[in-house]
């Protein structure tokens, strides 16, 4: 008797058409969403080195206010770039002179709501700057205001409350605000 040997077929494993295109969406879903990260890491890495600038360029210009002396003559001084600086006058102590301020979370800020320096004369409390070395050509709005306290011919005290916004560029940039107070 002769044996019968039957084959049976292999069942051969491995990716269907299908799974193998859920495979691929799914992947490149993910690559789509790290794709969209790089744009926003790249704005946001913009957006706090022109704050980082705002920042340095306000303490600038408070080192060059404080470098002054408590009662300079005429309460003023022009800065190299033709800039007048008002120091405060001490025949109106305790009042604040300069920009608006307004009260913010236990903060005193500057107000920004009303038209750039360029715009209206600040009396020597603002002006607008723009760096001759940025290639950028940021234009930085800066205002103050000055509480002087003192016996209304000699002022004893000096609060100084400094801002400083970018005007332009790319977005929206929160004012930086200083404030400080000196006493000689």
């Amino acid at each position: 008797m002769q044996r019968s040997t039957k084959t049976f077929p292999v069942r051969q494993r491995g990716f269907s058409i299908l799974e193998m295109l859920f495979a691929t969406v799914i992947l490149l879903v993910g690559l789509v969403s790290v794709a969209q990260l790089v744009p926003a890491s790249l704005m946001l890495n913009y957006r706090n080195r022109m704050d980082s600038s705002a920042l340095v360029f306000a303490q600038r210009q408070l080192d060059v206010i404080l470098d002054q002396p408590l009662n300079p003559p005429g309460n003023a001084f022009t800065d190299q770039n033709g800039n007048t600086y008002q120091l405060g006058d001490p025949t109106t102590p305790n009042v604040v002179q300069g920009n608006n301020v307004v009260p913010f979370n236990n903060q005193t800020l500057i107000d920004f709501s009303g038209p750039t320096p360029a715009a209206y004369p600040t009396n020597g409390y603002g002006f607008t700057y723009q760096d001759p070395q940025d290639p950028t050509g940021t234009t930085y709005d800066v205002r103050w205001a000055v509480i002087v306290t003192g016996n209304g011919n000699v002022a004893a005290c000096k609060r100084f409350i400094l801002g400083v916004r970018q005007i332009g560029g790319n977005g929206f940039f929160l004012p930086i605000t200083l404030d400080t107070m000196v006493t000689r």
